[in-house]
């Protein structure tokens, strides 16, 4: 469809049409402009943005503040700073107290690469799984992107966005209209179920591309919306299908893949699920993105080879 888009910059553009629409919103960063592409912002509104250092706690603190006062605050840095050293913060002062702060996790997953496991995020879904009264969402594409933060701005309360650090193709027509709690079946198949969320869902697209090729039809699911998630339909997206394949970059323990297995297991269905991501107990490779993912087996080629296998 049209060319590769960096979230970031999707982010940054929803909050300048944001502000000019009236809407009284404030960006808070811990010195992390460039992480956070923020530029343009700055210099068409100077002063509305609100930079605390490299002090993350403070930073999410600042932000429940604003949000006490009236305002729209977003919190703008790299995921895993944000949820590993502002864990208390976003769990007291944004969760409990049911403050209007939107957390945007950047650069989140391995996209930091060859930067390793301080600055690799494979923890952060998990993490937000376990905290009450916050939406949690990992667009694939700019558009979707783009209609989750517009969702977010306008919502009342917590959301954790995660957003992808590498510029990211097009998936969507014009037409798609994000919905919170919805999942989106981009192919149909009925021998596997390929379901992914974030910059994953490339992967089982082009996994899928691969297994047609070989005579094999999979349904690729994109799940968007973790929380709140349509349980019901992510059920009826997988039930028919003889294996399901979940696909996240996130530790397989408590993200996608343990979202996947409780709604099989809660239902009573009896499909065979491999669950693909940083394996249980492990950090991701510090490497180049392309590498890590064949590394741990969950790009395109490793899915699509795990599918032949299971069938």
């Amino acid at each position: 469809m049209s060319n590769a888009e960096h979230l970031a910059n999707v982010m940054v553009q929803a909050f300048i049409d944001a502000v000019e629409r009236g809407v009284d919103l404030v960006p808070v960063v811990a010195d992390s402009t460039s992480t956070a592409k923020i530029a343009p912002f700055i210099k068409q509104f100077p002063g509305r943005l609100v930079n605390v250092g490299i002090a993350e706690q403070s930073m999410v603190g600042t932000a429940a503040g604003l949000a006490l006062g009236g305002k729209v605050a977003v919190t703008c840095n790299a995921a895993p700073f944000l949820i590993s050293r502002a864990n208390e913060q976003i769990k007291v002062d944004v969760c409990y107290n049911n403050t209007n702060v939107k957390l945007f996790g950047l650069n989140a997953g391995a996209s930091y690469g060859p930067l390793a496991s301080t600055h690799h995020s494979i923890d952060d879904i998990a993490i937000m799984r376990g905290f009450g009264n916050i939406q949690i969402f990992a667009p694939s594409s700019p558009r979707e992107c783009r209609q989750v933060i517009d969702y977010a701005i306008g919502y009342q309360g917590p959301v954790y966005i995660r957003l992808d650090g590498k510029a990211l193709p097009e998936l969507h027509e014009e037409s798609y209209r994000f919905v919170p709690g919805a999942v989106v079946t981009l192919r149909e198949g009925g021998n596997v179920a390929l379901v992914a969320t974030g910059s994953t869902v490339h992967e089982i697209v082009d996994a899928a591309a691969l297994l047609a090729d070989s005579g094999i039809q999979a349904t690729v699911v994109s799940v968007p919306s973790i929380r709140p998630c349509d349980t019901k339909a992510l059920l009826s997206a997988l039930q028919g299908c003889k294996a399901v394949i979940t696909v996240e970059e996130h530790n397989v323990n408590g993200g996608l893949g343990s979202l996947v297995a409780e709604v099989l297991a809660e239902a009573g269905e009896g499909a065979v699920l491999r669950r693909l991501g940083i394996p249980d107990g492990e950090y991701a490779a510090a490497a180049d993105r392309g590498w890590l993912r064949q590394y741990h087996g969950f790009d395109a080629q490793a899915i699509a080879t795990l599918a032949r296998e299971i069938l």
